[in-house]
């Protein structure tokens, strides 16, 4: 069962960086540090303001808290993979709340981050070629995940020999 706890403690963090690497990129090209935030700051925009980019990290960073809760073994991990999972679903669901046509699959290249976003969804699964669109596929896996980490994460009652001291 630790197998599998640090298994999904990789899948999270990796989602996680998936996730924030938009915002990350131009941190890591090598431009100085005003250009690189100029660009963030520009992603942000384009991409629905404040509140979009305010779920965008409040999503990466409960991922990231709860893969670390996982890691240590609390139970309360899925209660901040949950709520990390609610924030990217709501982002997930208001971009592709703009899409009209259903063949499109969530690409919006419009907007950076929302665009973005769903570009690259829609390209992590292409190589499948399952005809479902890519936002209900990849959220019913975080949802799968999810409710292994409720499984993983459970304690277990022990029974003990009467006169055997707690461990």
């Amino acid at each position: 069962m630790t197998f599998v706890r640090y298994l999904l403690v990789a899948a999270v963090i990796a989602y996680a960086g998936w996730l924030a690497w938009p915002f990350l990129a131009p941190f890591f090209e090598g431009a100085p540090l005003d250009v690189a935030l100029e660009r963030a700051r520009g992603m942000i925009e384009a991409g629905g303001g404040l509140s979009s980019a305010a779920l965008w990290v409040g999503a990466v960073l409960l991922y990231v808290i709860a893969a670390m809760m996982l890691s240590a073994g609390n139970p309360r991990a899925a209660i901040a993979y949950f709520l990390g999972f609610i924030a990217d679903a709501v982002l997930r669901l208001a971009i592709d709340r703009g899409r009209t046509d259903p063949a499109q699959a969530s690409i919006q290249a419009d907007s950076y981050s929302g665009g973005e976003l769903s570009q690259r969804s829609a390209e992590a699964v292409a190589p499948a070629g399952l005809p479902v669109d890519p936002t209900w596929l990849i959220l019913g896996t975080l949802l799968l995940i999810g409710l292994i980490i409720v499984a993983v994460s459970r304690r277990r009652a022990r029974r003990r020999v009467p006169g055997q001291l707690a461990s």
